[in-house]
């Protein structure tokens, strides 16, 4: 996606629901994100970075007709340069999802982004 902010937002629904966990232990989100528009500044957040990479695997998907269940596990990559100084910030997420298909496309009805864990180290270069 080359974090093409409309591009990634045309993958949910018009009426998606986003829950982010940044604690995937905790019952209740940090935050929770209505509507396709709403995640404009969370695909532009990644824009900080001078690279990101997103590792996603262990997917899991359960069909229901029109509807789908499913779970990734993900581990991203995300590199800053400040000067001579780069750091490597690393999370590790699960997402689980909800899909609709929608004019015969599948989209994200709702998502539940889990932070299991993240870790912050300065890259020699």
């Amino acid at each position: 996606m080359r974090r093409d902010a409309k591009l990634q937002m045309a993958l949910f629904t018009e009426d998606t629901v986003f829950h982010v966990f940044m604690n995937s232990r905790a019952n209740e989100a940090t935050y929770v994100l209505y509507g396709r528009n709403a995640l404009a500044p969370v695909f532009a957040a990644l824009n900080q970075y001078q690279t990101t990479t997103h590792f996603n695997g262990q997917s899991t998907a359960d069909l229901h007709g029109d509807q789908a269940t499913g779970e990734t596990y993900c581990i991203a990559h995300h590199l800053t340069v400040d000067g001579e100084n780069h750091t490597l910030m690393l999370a590790s997420i699960r997402y689980l999802d909800q899909f609709a298909k929608v004019g015969g496309e599948w989209l994200f009805s709702e998502r539940k982004l889990r932070v299991d864990w993240t870790d912050t180290r300065a890259l020699v270069t």
